[in-house]
């Protein structure tokens, strides 16, 4: 793995970026998640070709969460969208995307995607169902010791792909803080994730030792009988498996539970021998709905030559974002198309 000097570093995941045509409409939705408009810019089609490969203008809303320096939005105003993005198709395909929320409220997140689908709004969605997400072979005594685990359910509508949780009987202080006075009571975006296929796991080296994250919680194996939510959300068949590997801002820890940090990057790997889908043209910028990641570095010429040296492809240079950062865009090995940004 490469190091990094005293003067690089890199952070959890910084923004979620999704593609709207009604910039009100969007912004009221995610009010109702905690989130608030902060900075607001715009870039010329021939500068957002340069950044972001897409030759269309661009006007920019970030949403900020309390005080939290990831897990950010951004919302992206193309005025000649590319794509009309993921939609409510299925998780279990490559190039898929996801922002994950931590919540204290799933029942009351689940009253209003049922009111939705009353409506006959595009709107698909699971049931909370239990996991157990550490210590999964321990045994408690139902109304004597405390149950441990989580309720996790999926959200997918035209314009965003959220997975939800809930914590029971545990906590994790550094990751995820909730804004209990926002309508649904929830965090800014824990973790995100993409789904690739890769027996080898060569393409994961690439988030370890070029953009210098924490690899943890890997290998994890979730099975079609061994996870109830697995199997529905990433539409699962008997016999069916995939494996989690975690990428974290290297602040995290790899082995104390209490030390993890939120801004985690999961991938799915799902094994070669399973036909999936690419829907790698629907989930890039240019694109409605969840489109791109970023991260925030400090010494971003030195993740710029990292990416001139690995196997990312369609490297941009390094040029003024629309909120006036210096920013630069790749396309990594597995197929994601991901934009760094320069701390201020």
């Amino acid at each position: 793995m490469m190091n990094l000097n005293n003067n690089t570093t890199i952070g959890g995941i910084y923004e979620v970026c999704i593609g709207v045509t009604d910039a009100i409409s969007a912004i009221q939705y995610w009010q109702q998640f905690g989130y608030h408009i902060g900075e607001i810019g715009e870039l010329t089609a021939a500068m957002a070709n340069q950044l972001y490969r897409v030759n269309s203008a661009l006007q920019t809303i970030r949403l900020y969460h309390q005080n939290a320096d990831h897990g950010l939005i951004r919302l992206m105003i193309w005025q000649n969208p590319t794509s009309a993005g993921l939609g409510v198709s299925s998780m279990k395909v490559k190039g898929n995307r996801w922002g994950t929320t931590l919540t204290a409220n799933i029942l009351g997140i689940l009253n209003h995607a049922e009111a939705a689908k009353a409506v006959s709004e595009n709107i698909i969605y699971t049931q909370p169902h239990w996991e157990v997400i550490y210590n999964k072979d321990q045994k408690s005594r139902p109304f004597v010791e405390p149950v441990v685990g989580v309720r996790e359910m999926l959200l997918l509508q035209p314009l965003t792909r959220q997975v939800l949780f809930q914590r029971f009987g545990y906590n994790v202080p550094d990751y995820g803080h909730i804004n209990h006075h926002a309508a649904l009571q929830t965090s800014q975006f824990t973790h995100v994730g993409i789904v690739v296929q890769d027996d080898s796991k060569e393409m994961l080296k690439f988030y370890e030792e070029v953009l210098g994250l924490l690899r943890v919680r890997d290998d994890i194996e979730t099975t079609y009988e061994s996870s109830l939510a697995g199997r529905e959300i990433f539409e699962l068949n008997p016999g069916e498996k995939f494996i989690v590997t975690a990428f974290d801002d290297p602040r995290s820890s790899q082995t104390d539970l209490m030390a993890a940090r939120s801004g985690r990057l999961y991938i799915i790997r799902f094994p070669e021998n399973i036909t999936l889908e690419s829907c790698f043209v629907d989930a890039k910028p240019g694109s409605l709905g969840m489109c791109l990641y970023t991260y925030q570095v400090q010494g971003i010429e030195t993740y710029f030559q990292r990416m001139r040296e690995s196997a990312a492809t369609q490297i941009t240079e390094i040029v003024s974002n629309e909120f006036a950062q210096r920013s630069f865009s790749f396309i990594a090995p597995d197929g994601y198309f991901w934009n760094i940004v320069e701390c201020k």
